[in-house]
């Protein structure tokens, strides 16, 4: 797992450099202009990043998380799916005070705007994926199975991005800046997460 710090330090390195209006923001001013191709696809892929679509998803996994531990006998079943359920509450927390601190313009693809930085569809996604991924990744025996629900979560992530990107809707920093907003995060729910799994599956065997 990386350490705390490294998504830390790499967030406040972009927001320094979003504020500062930096040399980052030229390369990432190309990079956009080289993938922002507006289509169905992207359209689809960024839908992705919807709370109407993540957070159901994730409500599911703390369902069934909270009902698998809970049915092991696991002190304090209920700690794992409120921290998830935490990490969820705390993305518009934190991204909208963001967002209008540093006032950053939206691409050319989109109506004249501000506050897109950092991109609250890819925290949504990140958050809520990947949330669900530590939650019930601990539950399943079989290691196929785990690398599966890992693919699957970061299969979906990436496609958010992409599509976000894609599409017009974000520049490319926006996106990478919410990686690291989610990741500090998700590496605070795995803390809360790790030892019930092995205990939900310790009893059931």
């Amino acid at each position: 797992m990386l350490l705390p710090a490294v998504p830390l330090l790499l967030f406040v390195l972009i927001t320094w450099q979003v504020l500062a209006d930096g040399p980052l923001l030229a390369l990432d001013e190309r990079l956009s202009d080289a993938l922002v191709r507006p289509d169905r696809a992207s359209e689809i892929l960024s839908d992705l990043g919807n709370v109407e679509v993540a957070v159901p998803v994730l409500a599911l996994a703390l369902a069934v998380t909270a009902w698998r531990l809970r049915a092991a006998g696991v002190d304090r079943w209920w700690l794992p799916p409120a921290a998830g359920a935490a990490a969820m509450v705390l993305v518009p927390v934190l991204v909208a005070p963001l967002k209008a601190w540093t006032d950053r313009p939206g691409t050319p693809a989109v109506p004249p705007a501000t506050g897109y930085f950092p991109s609250g569809h890819t925290a949504t996604a990140t958050v809520a994926y990947g949330a669900a991924t530590l939650l019930l990744l601990p539950l399943l025996g079989s290691p196929a199975a785990r690398r599966g629900l890992v693919a699957l979560c970061a299969l979906l992530i990436l496609g958010a991005s992409y599509g976000l990107v894609r599409r017009g809707y974000h520049w490319p920093l926006d996106v990478v800046g919410s990686w690291c907003l989610a990741l500090i995060l998700l590496q605070a729910l795995s803390l809360a997460v790790a030892r019930y799994g092995r205990r939900a599956r310790q009893h059931e065997e």
